[in-house]
C-alpha cells in the first residue's frame, strides 16, 4: 500500500498515520474502535497474522483461510455506534457496517463485536450478526 493512501478503515487519515503502526510496526491501539478499524484494515490487505495476533486466544481459531481475498473487493467501513472500549475499559463494542463486493454482488456485513482488553492490549473476543443482506437484483 502506498504511503500516503487513505487508510482503508475509512478515518479519513493516511494509512501510515491511522492502521499501518498497528499493522507493521506492533503498536497497540488504544481503544476497541481502533483495533476493530485496524481489523477491518487487516482484512482488506488480507493479513492473517494480524488478525489472528488481535484475536482472544479463548475464541481465535487454529486457522483463518484468507484464500479468498483476492476475490473481495472490500468498499467501505462505517461505525454504528461504540460502549466503552476506551483506554481504561475492560471490555468494549463496536456495532459497523462493513460493505463490500463479491464476483459482482454487493455485500454488507452487520455486527456488533466484543473486545476485551488483557494486559494492556486490545483483543477482538467474538460478534454478532445483525444482518447480512445482498440488495436485490434490478
Amino acid at each position: 500500500m502506498r504511503t500516503d493512501s487513505a487508510c482503508p478503515c475509512g478515518s479519513g487519515k493516511a494509512y501510515t498515520a491511522c492502521c499501518e503502526p498497528y499493522l507493521d510496526h506492533d503498536q497497540r491501539p488504544v481503544t476497541a474502535e481502533a483495533l476493530m478499524r485496524s481489523r477491518y484494515s487487516g482484512y482488506v490487505l488480507a493479513r492473517k497474522d494480524y488478525l489472528l495476533r488481535t484475536w482472544h486466544e479463548s475464541t481465535r481459531p487454529e486457522t483463518l483461510d484468507l484464500n479468498d481475498a483476492g476475490t473481495v473487493r472490500w468498499l467501505g467501513l462505517k461505525v454504528v455506534r461504540t460502549e466503552a472500549g476506551g483506554p481504561d475499559d475492560a471490555r468494549g463494542v463496536v456495532e459497523f457496517v462493513a460493505r463490500s463486493k463479491v464476483g459482482g454482488k454487493a455485500h454488507r456485513l452487520h455486527e456488533t463485536s466484543q473486545f476485551v482488553r488483557e494486559g494492556g492490549q486490545w483483543f477482538y473476543l467474538d460478534g454478532t450478526l445483525r444482518t447480512v443482506t445482498q440488495p436485490a437484483q434490478k
